[in-house]
């Protein structure tokens, strides 16, 4: 793992639902306090990142997705959207993009990468090829911490991409279709080069749902068990930073989590 966290890279993922994004901005938030300098991304169509980092909706308009940015890509691309056909720039320039587009909050910086919605989505699009190289830029040349929230998947790496990721973080809830969905990321992330990985369960009711993630997993361990929470609950109701809003129990399995990655 890197020295005081520098330049780290971490790529959350699991089913829809699971407590990808609040996870995320717990860690970010940790970095930061950490006196790291953090860029969280949400690569999520859901995104939900900012509201769990505590953005306020006054605010939310305010992270404009990349994929809404039809000017910027254009511009980078050579092409106009929805212009199939053409010839379009495969390496286009994205060293700036988070700087200049990013929404900054808390201390940390925050950028959306948003759904493509253009006919043939994960096709070699000007809007998933600009899309790639932005992601390709903030794991490999960049030096702040990222925390990448992800969908439920691993749309946004390829092989060369994953070399760049420190730890991938699989959080799971007690349940078949969350394990289902571990199990196969776990298979997809291995093929392409990623050879970290920290399970964390979310949403434990009881020693029960804790056994049974254990026991869909005995090669591994849990980094840490999140209970199901009030405060998270509300927290998400009310569009409060997640971290803050965690009781001490809730906190504690951040932190368990965070101090995992020590030991990769």
């Amino acid at each position: 793992m890197k020295n005081n966290y520098t330049g780290l890279k971490l790529a959350l993922t699991g089913k829809g639902g699971v407590g990808k994004s609040t996870l995320a901005a717990a860690l970010a938030y940790i970095l930061k306090n950490n006196g790291q300098r953090v860029l969280a991304l949400d690569a999520d169509p859901d995104a939900n990142l900012a509201s769990a980092l505590g953005v306020p909706a006054a605010e939310a308009p305010n992270v404009v997705p990349i994929s809404r940015r039809l000017e910027l890509i254009a511009e980078r691309t050579g092409v106009e959207i929805n212009e199939y056909g053409k010839v379009f720039k495969l390496n286009p320039n994205v060293s700036d993009v988070a700087e200049k587009f990013g929404f900054r909050w808390n201390g940390i910086d925050i950028l959306a990468l948003g759904a493509v919605k253009s006919g043939g989505g994960g096709c070699a699009c000007p809007e998933n090829t600009f899309i790639r190289a932005l992601v390709a830029d903030l794991i490999l040349y960049k030096d702040e911490a990222l925390v990448m929230d992800m969908e439920a998947g691993i749309e946004h790496l390829g092989r060369a991409t994953a070399q760049g990721v420190d730890v991938m973080i699989i959080v799971l809830e007690p349940g078949k279709r969350s394990v289902d969905c571990a199990n196969s990321v776990l298979k997809l992330a291995g093929d392409i080069g990623i050879k970290r990985f920290l399970l964390v369960g979310n949403k434990i009711t009881n020693p029960a749902d804790a056994e049974y993630l254990k026991s869909a997993f005995p090669d591994m361990s849990f980094a840490a068990m999140i209970p199901y929470s009030e405060s998270l609950r509300r927290a998400d109701r009310d569009g409060v930073s997640a971290f803050d809003a965690a009781d001490s129990v809730v906190k504690a399995e951040f932190y368990k989590a965070f101090n995992a990655l020590k030991a990769l």
